[in-house]
């Protein structure tokens, strides 16, 4: 079972890791999420979760105007080929989580560290990171060392690769 946004704040507070929180309407795109620019300062986030022919998964986390040449990523994450998007059945599986919701915090989901967790070097200019806590009903900051922190105490460790162009 999945973990839920609650369970994911505690396990952050467990680590000692602060965040806010802003609840909104379900935003399924990035040309949805921009509506509240306004309202939430920091680096938003992108998410790709892709897939090698070898059924090697990636989450590409990247910011939300970034260009992603997926016919060249392959050989920037260290996937075996060419890369598509996982399937909806595949992102539940291993992050928790439905289409439109993809989220770095999917990663507590991926419990057998089966994705391979990739952070836009770009991205990480920012010291605040937002992504949606496991729902796309909210956005969540995290300083953008903690979500490093996260992602390590989730058994995975962060490649942070300059993907975008």
């Amino acid at each position: 079972m999945p973990k839920t946004p609650v369970e994911l704040f505690a396990f952050l507070e467990s680590l000692g890791i602060e965040v806010s929180t802003v609840s909104h309407p379900p935003l399924f795109t990035v040309a949805d999420s921009q509506e509240l620019r306004g309202e939430i300062p920091g680096g938003h986030t992108k998410n790709l979760f892709l897939k090698d022919k070898k059924d090697n998964f990636f989450l590409v986390t990247v910011g939300e105007e970034a260009e992603v040449d997926l016919r060249q990523i392959h050989h920037l994450i260290g996937a075996s080929g060419r890369v598509s998007f996982g399937k909806p059945e595949a992102l539940m599986e291993h992050l928790g989580v439905i289409p439109g919701a993809v989220t770095a915090f999917g990663l507590i989901n991926d419990e057998k560290c089966a994705v391979k967790f990739v952070l836009d070097s770009a991205l990480m200019e920012h010291a605040t990171i937002n992504a949606h806590p496991l729902t796309n009903e909210a956005t969540t900051s995290i300083a953008a060392g903690d979500l490093l922190r996260f992602a390590r105490a989730t058994g995975h460790e962060p490649a942070i690769l300059k993907v975008s162009a």
